[in-house]
């Protein structure tokens, strides 16, 4: 480390323990926060949500390990009922499911364990890195959230193939492939079995060496095409939209099936709470005429999958959209002086901005804040 990244660190120490000296233990906000341990399990992607992740990775592991437990009890309960029905028997004791994790959100609302304002000290040096200068810049902060992202997909996908590698070679085939059972459930209308997706299509799309079998790379981005950078998959995901779009079955989206199916997608991809249907449809079927011609680049008045090529970024947002979106929550509620970064001072005297996804009112427990939802 140079020694201007010396002086700069040495000049932060000093801001803390000034801070420390005449800041108060406890937020300013004069009512009670204790953090609380979501439950961010998702049973049904049908029903499923973007989560926010957590910004501290200690705070993540945790709620790891809790999903993890979940997912065994989950799993136990399909492979193995005899075994839940026997615990369930007559003189079983079981605990609420909150017991289980009390000394997790003991241990974070604990002084002495999990100090807010220790971990922000901790964590500051660890994110400014590109240039090293005492602030937090917008990348650098989308950096650091693209990061938490992509362990926490990794961590569930190496879940999911701990499940599917049935001869347990390290790969997944398509016979060892078992689709989420929802869409086995499923009508024939409904998402997943008029659509490709967990099809043969969308496997050997997902394949990118083409041998026929998915390593954990290829199995994770079968699991998260919209953060893949395989053509052939981005290709697929194109091909979907087409079958979804195109209500007359000719193979192709006209005007109408882009306008009353795409554009809106297209229009709020980066307008955070926007709403177009305040608008009326004269008003944006002009914009939306000059997009399908932009995009139309054969002129024949239909989009193929290659044409929506140009766009699945903002019909799939990726984890890189999120990341930002999470970023400009925190900027926007945490930088003071409004000049687009975050000092150390700003983070510690905005310490909640940054665990606000998972604090709760101790006066009200029912009351779970995400303000990244």
């Amino acid at each position: 480390m140079g020694k201007t990244s010396i002086i700069i660190y040495i000049t932060i120490a000093l801001l803390f323990l000034l801070l420390v000296t005449h800041t108060p233990d406890t937020p300013p906000n004069p009512r009670n926060r204790r953090i609380k341990i979501r439950n961010k399990f998702a049973f049904d992607p049908r029903h499923h949500h973007h989560e926010p992740v957590s910004f501290d990775p200690l705070v993540a592991d945790i709620e790891r390990k809790r999903e993890d437990k979940e997912w065994e009890r989950r799993r136990l309960e399909t492979s193995r009922p005899e075994l839940v029905h026997d615990s369930a028997a007559p003189g079983h004791e079981s605990q609420p499911e909150r017991v289980d994790f009390m000394d997790a959100e003991d241990y974070l609302n604990d002084k002495e364990k999990f100090n807010v304002t220790n971990r922000l000290l901790v964590l500051f040096p660890k994110i400014d890195v590109e240039p090293v200068d005492g602030y937090l810049s917008e990348h650098e902060l989308i950096e650091w959230s693209l990061k938490q992202s992509e362990k926490e997909a990794m961590h569930r996908t190496k879940r999911e193939m701990d499940v599917h590698d049935k001869n347990h070679d390290g790969f997944i085939s398509f016979a060892e492939y078992k689709p989420p059972s929802w869409v086995h459930d499923s009508d024939e209308s409904s998402f997943g079995n008029d659509m490709g997706w967990w099809k043969e299509e969308h496997f050997n799309a997902s394949d990118a060496d083409g041998d026929g079998l998915l390593n954990i790379t290829e199995f994770n981005d079968f699991q998260h095409p919209a953060d893949s950078k395989n053509p052939k998959l981005l290709q697929w995901l194109c091909k979907e939209e087409v079958r979804e779009r195109d209500s007359d079955k000719d193979g192709k989206v006209n005007f109408q099936e882009f306008f009353h199916g795409l554009f809106d997608l297209v229009r709020n991809y980066g307008e955070e709470g926007h709403n177009s249907s305040y608008l009326s449809e004269d008003s944006v079927e002009a914009p939306a005429k000059k997009l399908f011609d932009e995009l139309d680049k054969d002129g024949d008045g239909f989009l193929s999958d290659v044409e929506l090529l140009h766009i699945i970024g903002k019909l799939h947002p990726s984890e890189r959209y999120y990341a930002k979106q999470q970023v400009d929550y925190i900027l926007s509620q945490a930088d003071s002086d409004k000049d687009g970064r975050l000092s150390l001072t700003e983070m510690i005297e905005n310490p909640y901005v940054f665990y606000s996804a998972i604090f709760i009112d101790e006066d009200n427990e029912h009351d779970i804040r995400d303000e990244f939802r």
